[in-house]
């Protein structure tokens, strides 16, 4: 593949689910790509899937600041820029654990990853993309259905992505003067192996436990893509992209 021309994404949580999606979609489709996450072999595998496509995977622990920067500082070297940051990586921590049993640890664990991996990575990328020539690029974060509504038992991650918004409002506004696009992509119900247990049933609000429709993560990619060619002049500031049948509008 000519990669000549390509512009480079950064893709956290890149050895699985939504993130293994994006990547393949980008390879795919031209771009050279930088594949992060905790697991090697997942990464490998994940790069594997369009063997002819220009892909570097680097382990990265996304809370640990040495991590994220020699992550950018490999995407440079390799590639010379940075033109997309998917900012994907993120846990939902323990399930279904009641508000008063939550041990810290594992709040402080969802915490670091979903929120300050998230500002990491992007001030990373914002460091990059205000130094690089031509300068900018765009930053897309993964946030959730959860970032408006929550589910029963779930106050960190939920806690988390409604930061996230709020990241990702700010990141906006301060980026403009160097043409920096940012925006979120807020995700219901894609089959992965993180939402497996949803087709045999879910907790709602009503303390039932229902199955629930879910959709090609391949569609969550292709929006990922749209919102990441679109020129710097133009963003998605936000979009919502779920399983149509989902139990989200009228949630709770």
């Amino acid at each position: 593949m000519d990669t000549k021309n390509a512009k480079t994404a950064v893709v956290t949580g890149a050895g699985s689910g939504i993130g293994r999606a994006v990547v393949v979609e980008l390879l795919g489709t031209g771009w050279s790509v930088v594949l992060a996450g905790r697991r090697t072999q997942t990464l490998e595998e994940t790069a594997a899937v369009v063997p002819e496509g220009a892909a570097l995977t680097v382990r990265t622990d996304v809370s640990r600041p040495e991590d994220v920067a020699a992550l950018f500082g490999a995407a440079v070297e390799r590639f010379g820029r940075v033109d997309l940051l998917f900012n994907n990586a993120g846990t939902f921590g323990p399930g279904g654990v009641p508000v008063e049993e939550l041990p810290y640890d594992a709040w402080r664990h969802v915490v670091d990853t979903n929120l300050n991996g998230a500002f990491l990575c992007a001030q990373a990328a914002y460091r990059q993309m205000k130094e690089q020539d031509p300068q900018g690029g765009r930053i897309i974060n993964n946030g959730s259905i959860s970032a408006h509504a929550p589910r029963p038992h779930s106050v960190a991650y939920t806690t988390t992505k409604h930061a996230l918004t709020g990241l990702t409002k700010s990141l906006s506004l301060d980026g403009r003067p160097y043409g920096i696009a940012v925006g979120q992509i807020d995700i219901g119900n894609a089959a992965t192996d993180m939402t497996a247990s949803m087709g045999t049933g879910a907790l709602q609000a009503n303390g039932e436990v229902a199955p629930e429709p879910v959709m090609d993560v391949a569609d969550v990619a292709r929006t990922v893509r749209h919102m990441a060619e679109l020129p710097l002049e133009a963003n998605v500031q936000f979009a919502t992209v779920l399983a149509t049948a989902m139990p989200y509008v009228g949630r709770g």
